[in-house]
């Protein structure tokens, strides 16, 4: 008698195509008539290739004329075989209507059964791709980043990340357990794997262990230190930016493993009591946070031309200096002088120079 587990297989144990549905790879959009005609291509070389293989080997065929096979009675041959046709009580016998059916009635069979089968034989081998696609983006997914969350807070994050131009949407992975959530990350062109982030085997999915960054905005605080902590065992080494809502959970997060947190309720809450006194500076600090146009805060190595110089005297607005992993702000001592393996923290130009519209 068979026993059964008491315990499920984890979601990561999973072979590639039981994770169909889990993960979702995003898909190229391709217009009706281009996806027509690649399948007429591709009947074509079929139809090609095997008027070659005839022809090769037409001294083992047999013509009821008895006068061998011509290269027209290949492309014949190889027309009535691929089309389904078969011989009937009525053939074409001469060259002319041999000609016609090749050229005439064998494109109108080829373009009936891919309008009547083609839309079938897609939704059937849908499944297989998408297995074959997952099964290729698990073998070579590294230093990714993985957005846990893709409410307000995670498309704000997403739509950043995009505006850098070295970050690829294949390489962002969404973790949602909303399906109108992940269709749209979907749409955006990236891929989404369907669970709750606080299952350590979701996580796995997402390749969290070989990610080079996490990024963590669920909606509740408890979510968010509990996917941190899960986080941080599975991946050491990843970089784990997490939100909260309170000021007061910022603690739980740093010792979650965190290494940066951003508490959304103050930060929204001090850009509204600037709005009252001082609404343009709100606007500059909207267009500094807009990585797309406008200006945007970046980071680049230092020159060696630079290098033993005030970032002070640069033509870049520099607002900071990055050594060994530690910020200093551009008035600080420390950034006095700029030394070989730094980092500047900058005002880059997106866009060309425009006002501000409040």
């Amino acid at each position: 008698m068979k026993v059964l587990s008491r315990f499920p297989v984890r979601l990561s144990d999973r072979p590639d195509h039981e994770l169909v549905g889990v993960i979702r790879m995003p898909e190229l959009t391709v217009s009706p008539l281009r996806s027509i005609l690649k399948r007429i291509i591709g009947a074509m070389l079929a139809l090609l290739a095997t008027v070659l293989i005839v022809y090769l080997d037409r001294d083992g065929y047999r013509d009821a004329n008895g006068d061998g096979l011509s290269f027209l009675d290949s492309l014949y041959y190889a027309t009535v075989s691929l089309s389904t046709t078969g011989y009937g009580d009525i053939a074409p016998a001469t060259s002319s209507a041999r000609l016609v059916n090749v050229l005439v009635i064998t494109p109108l069979r080829v373009l009936f059964l891919i309008v009547l089968v083609g839309t079938t034989l897609e939704v059937l081998t849908e499944r297989s791709r998408q297995a074959f696609k997952i099964q290729k983006w698990r073998t070579k997914v590294r230093d990714h980043t993985v957005v846990v969350g893709f409410g307000t807070k995670g498309r704000s994050a997403v739509n950043a990340l995009l505006g850098d131009e070295s970050v690829e949407p294949d390489h962002i992975v969404v973790v949602d357990t909303d399906q109108q959530a992940l269709e749209a990350a979907t749409s955006l062109g990236l891929v989404t794997v369907h669970g709750s982030a606080t299952r350590a085997d979701v996580l796995r999915v997402a390749g969290v262990q070989r990610a080079k960054a996490v990024v963590v905005a669920p909606n509740r605080d408890d979510t968010a230190v509990l996917v941190t902590l899960t986080a941080r065992e599975l991946a050491p080494k990843s970089h784990i930016v997490a939100s909260v809502r309170e000021a007061e959970n910022v603690h739980l997060l740093k010792q979650s493993g965190a290494n940066q947190v951003v508490v959304s309720s103050e930060t929204a809450g001090r850009l509204l009591g600037m709005a009252t006194s001082t609404p343009l500076v709100v606007d500059m600090v909207e267009d500094l946070l807009t990585p797309e146009s406008g200006l945007a805060i970046a980071e680049r190595p230092v020159e060696p031309s630079e290098e033993g110089g005030s970032p002070r005297h640069l033509p870049d607005i520099v607002l900071g200096v990055v050594r060994d992993g530690v910020l200093y702000r551009v008035d600080a001592p420390q950034a006095d002088a700029i030394e070989p393996g730094d980092k500047l923290l900058y005002v880059r130009k997106v866009t060309s120079a425009e006002t501000i519209e409040r």
